[in-house]
């Protein structure tokens, strides 16, 4: 798989559980690295610097984790976890990195009293906004979210949503979010991704891939998106995939998703798709791309905030 993330913008990465969305993330982070391939960074190749280039090189890249629980050490209190990236990273005295930690609590939405408790002492929405601005505290370009809202009750995932927007426009961000929901990645991504055991089945804008979807999984996971409307007002059908999702360590022959795909034919076992451009900035890795009539009317953008 090959993909961008460009400055300012979000991507996001939709797929199942077990499609890989997090060791991408994780590879990314430089905290696994990948047995092939590169990860180019400003362009250079993050895993062919040196150890002090590469802890220069975290500084603009940093990791908001799905579990707010377990992302905090529960030894320290929520202004020393904040410091935290500064002081490992020699960034300014101890002074100004406390005074720091706090502008970036307070612009998370959380006060001083916060800072001076511990992580057991907190929500799980205040725990992710300590986590953010954690992230935040040595002024990334790059912020990976991986599943950072699927653990909080919906209104805190609006809440958390739009802290994200409010960052986004402030600092110029660049996000790759990473989500298995339908409704988070239309709220806030530019770009998306449809991940299926490993590969890229599909990418391109957000309304080009909702409204118009090419491969068969994206059209799955659309129409499988919960509709907020009466049964007799839904326009579409569910299409129930078949079967779980294969292993990845022995992936099928051919299209990874043919085991599952109700259009599958002999060619999908027997060639790779190609991963070619349907129109501009619109790429799917299907042998039928086009000719198969995929009928997405569950747009999937079911808001999670205003």
């Amino acid at each position: 798989m090959s993909f961008d993330v460009f400055p300012g913008e979000t991507l996001g990465v939709i797929g199942e559980s077990g499609s890989g969305k997090s060791t991408v993330s994780r590879a990314v982070a430089q905290l696994v690295e990948p047995t092939a391939g590169k990860v180019w960074f400003r362009g250079q190749s993050v895993f062919d610097l040196s150890m002090t280039q590469r802890r220069e090189m975290r500084r603009h890249i940093q990791m908001v984790f799905q579990d707010p629980h377990s992302a905090l050490d529960p030894r320290m209190t929520i202004w020393q976890s904040v410091c935290e990236p500064q002081r490992v990273q020699r960034v300014g005295c101890t002074a100004d990195q406390r005074e720091h930690a706090l502008q970036l609590l307070e612009r998370v939405g959380l006060t001083e009293s916060h800072a001076k408790r511990y992580p057991h002492e907190l929500s799980g929405g205040q725990k992710q906004r300590v986590s953010i601005a954690r992230a935040l505290s040595l002024q990334p370009d790059l912020m990976l979210c991986d599943e950072p809202v699927s653990a909080l009750d919906v209104a805190l995932q609006a809440d958390i949503m739009n802290l994200f927007a409010e960052l986004q426009a402030e600092f110029g961000l660049a996000y790759l979010f990473i989500t298995h929901d339908l409704s988070v990645v239309a709220h806030i991504a530019d770009r998306i991704g449809v991940m299926y055991l490993g590969q890229f089945m599909e990418l391109g804008s957000i309304d080009e891939i909702i409204d118009h979807p090419a491969h068969p999984y994206t059209d799955a996971l659309i129409k499988a998106q919960p509709v907020a409307l009466p049964s007799y007002l839904r326009t579409n059908e569910r299409v129930h995939l078949q079967g779980d999702i294969p292993s990845p360590i022995d992936p099928p022959s051919g299209c990874r998703f043919r085991t599952r795909c109700p259009y599958a034919e002999d060619r999908c076992s027997a060639e790779v798709p190609e991963w070619r451009e349907v129109s501009p900035g619109h790429w799917v890795a299907c042998h039928f791309a086009g000719q198969i009539q995929l009928g997405a009317s569950n747009s999937g953008r079911t808001s999670v905030g205003s």
